[in-house]
């Protein structure tokens, strides 16, 4: 387990390093938004992560009602903290890049309002965990809220499809509007956040493992 995380963190870097380099060097500056375009590779490359840690979510919680095997759960929470912490990045770097493209911080248009839904969703479902002390009563009820928020990431994810919006759509069914390297850069920024994702949901993974270690530890000595 250790030489595999220690493997994963490795290949994290590296794709992370290889991100950077396509987006500053390779990619060329696009001609309307300048150097502000920048952000664009690693706000996709974010808001992407949001959707597949609340899926995992998804999956995890249907698995656990399904074997109430204790595992599941700790996934579950593993990629709900992952996923609200990048989702929190991608609520950042997008009125970054609106302020100057927009003219505005944040707008109530469909995409950002769905998202902050999404969010606010994603942050009661850690908030209901806190708040139930047993242990398996937690887990069922995270599963359920679980399963049932998932709705909110295809309805964020179709938004800007489904309704009149001033946020751009980059990936149409006819392909990716943009000039071939700025494609290259975009392609590697999505799989390095993606290792990034599975390495920081490997280690929130471990920890949450060794953190009952410790309790049954605990329990063993108390008894």
């Amino acid at each position: 387990m250790e030489r595999k995380a220690q493997i994963l963190s490795g290949v994290t870097f590296i794709a992370m390093v290889l991100a950077i380099y396509m987006v500053f060097i390779y990619a060329p500056i696009e001609r309307k938004m300048g150097i502000i375009q920048k952000i664009f590779y690693f706000h996709v490359s974010t808001a992407w992560i949001p959707y597949l840690a609340f899926f995992v979510v998804f999956l995890c919680s249907i698995l656990f009602l399904w074997k109430r095997e204790k595992s599941w759960d700790t996934i579950a929470m593993s990629s709900a903290e992952v996923g609200l912490v990048i989702d929190t990045l991608v609520l950042i770097t997008g009125p970054i890049w609106a302020k100057p493209i927009w003219g505005v911080w944040w707008t109530w248009e469909p995409r950002l309002t769905t998202s902050l839904i999404m969010w606010l969703l994603y942050a009661g479902y850690l908030l209901l965990r806190r708040s139930v002390e047993d242990e398996m009563r937690r887990a069922r009820f995270a599963a359920v809220y679980g399963f049932a928020a998932f709705i909110s990431v295809p309805i964020s994810f179709m938004s800007i499809r489904w309704w009149r919006t001033i946020h751009p759509v980059v990936i149409k069914p006819t392909g990716i509007e943009l000039e071939p390297p700025m494609i290259s850069a975009l392609i590697v920024c999505l799989v390095a956040f993606t290792i990034f994702y599975f390495c920081l949901l490997q280690q929130r993974y471990r920890l949450e493992r060794i953190k009952d270690e410790i309790e049954d530890i605990k329990s063993e000595l108390g008894g």
